[in-house]
């Protein structure tokens, strides 16, 4: 198990943990809830088990992009990825700014979602990412309304729709992608 890299105190939610994803032992776990019909918007349906270790370990091994496994009182709930815009297919789409930081979030199934939760969630993943950036960046796909949604909740400012290029390198294929973005600043 790694050791966590922001640990906070939500009221009304929990103790929220951030830690580094270990591709190995929590492949199975990722692979689970990417799997899901409710996940296709995260890009790996259709993935087994091996590819999704092989994702998470190519990401572990770039010092530009972070994945990470989300804990609420111990008990695993989101996949955080971070990552410098710069350094990403997302920099062809609008002007980086010093300071940006880019953020995929994908909350696990819940059999009830308890009222607050992704809220409390995102409250602490944004302190996490503001702790060193001055912006946050993402960009979730466009025909996702209800993530699209969930952002303007949070404080982001809706930006442009945009077309995400395809990245197809020998460790993992990303498809191209509409994607709207959006941004909250520290304030």
């Amino acid at each position: 198990m790694t050791t966590p890299v922001h640990v906070q105190t939500v009221e009304g939610l929990g103790t929220v943990s951030v830690r580094p994803i270990d591709p190995a032992s929590d492949a199975p776990l990722i692979h689970a809830w990417v799997n899901e019909e409710r996940a296709v918007f995260w890009g790996m349906n259709g993935t087994t088990v091996e590819q999704v270790r092989d994702v998470y370990a190519h990401l572990d091994s770039l010092t530009t992009h972070h994945g990470f496994l989300v804990e609420l009182d111990g008990e695993p709930v989101a996949v955080f990825q971070t990552y410098e815009p710069a350094a990403d297919r997302v920099s062809e789409c609008y002007e980086v700014e010093e300071g940006d930081v880019g953020c995929h979030l994908l909350i696990a199934p819940a059999a009830a979602p308890a009222p607050g939760f992704t809220a409390g969630l995102l409250s602490a993943l944004v302190a996490f990412c503001h702790r060193d950036h001055l912006r946050i960046v993402v960009e979730p796909d466009a025909a996702n309304e209800r993530a699209v949604a969930r952002m303007v909740r949070a404080g982001f400012e809706l930006g442009p729709e945009v077309v995400l290029p395809e990245v197809d390198l020998p460790e993992v294929f990303i498809p191209e992608k509409r994607a709207r973005l959006a941004f909250l600043r520290r304030g």
